[in-house]
């Protein structure tokens, strides 16, 4: 009887140790997970190879909880390697790719780097409108992270119409009450644009 293990085993473990870890993001212990993606990261690099999805995944939840501990700069430059890396192995248009530079223009966005988080924003929201249509769920994050964007940046009238767009768009596909449709409101509300 051999005692090597199957390499469907080893890809449940390491996928079972980046839950545990975004367990612990979920849990808003950002600071605790950081070297549990480090070490799950290390292994999925020497167990899977650097370019397999699992690792390229893992590598992006570890950029987003440096980021949202308040390690910003390394967090970005985390993000912006990742990003290229699922650019070049699953292209441009995959919707894994645009998730990462959707994190990518939130984080700009959280280091004050408005310009940046507009650009990516915009970019993502009009793949994702194409790809996925203007009401599918990713859609509408990156239309409010494109809205939310310009707010910051100082273009709220633009903001406005960009935010009530995508409202009336989820609430024409979605429902007024649907999670989608509230989360767009209470975005607009938090940056001041909308009153309802």
């Amino acid at each position: 009887m051999s005692d090597a293990r199957a390499p469907s085993d080893d890809v449940r473990e390491l996928a079972s140790r980046n839950a545990d870890a975004a367990a612990l993001c979920a849990a808003d212990r950002h600071k605790e997970a950081i070297p549990l993606f480090v070490a799950v990261l290390t292994d999925c690099r020497a167990m899977l190879g650097p370019d397999h999805p699992a690792t390229l995944t893992v590598a992006g939840n570890l950029a987003v909880a440096c980021v949202v501990s308040g390690r910003r700069r390394e967090g970005i430059n985390l993000m912006v390697a990742n990003v290229n890396d699922r650019i070049r192995v699953l292209g441009e248009e995959d919707t894994r790719t645009l998730t990462a530079i959707d994190a990518l223009a939130v984080a700009h966005r959280l280091a004050g780097n408005v310009d940046d988080a507009v650009v990516l924003s915009g970019r993502v929201t009009v793949q994702r409108t194409r790809t996925l249509g203007p009401a599918h769920p990713d859609t509408l994050t990156s239309r409010m992270g494109l809205a939310v964007a310009r707010a910051a940046a100082g273009a709220l009238e633009s903001a406005f119409t960009l935010l009530t767009v995508a409202i009336n768009d989820a609430e024409e596909a979605h429902g007024p009450r649907h999670s989608h449709t509230l989360a767009l409101i209470d975005a607009g509300r938090n940056i001041g644009l909308i009153r309802r």
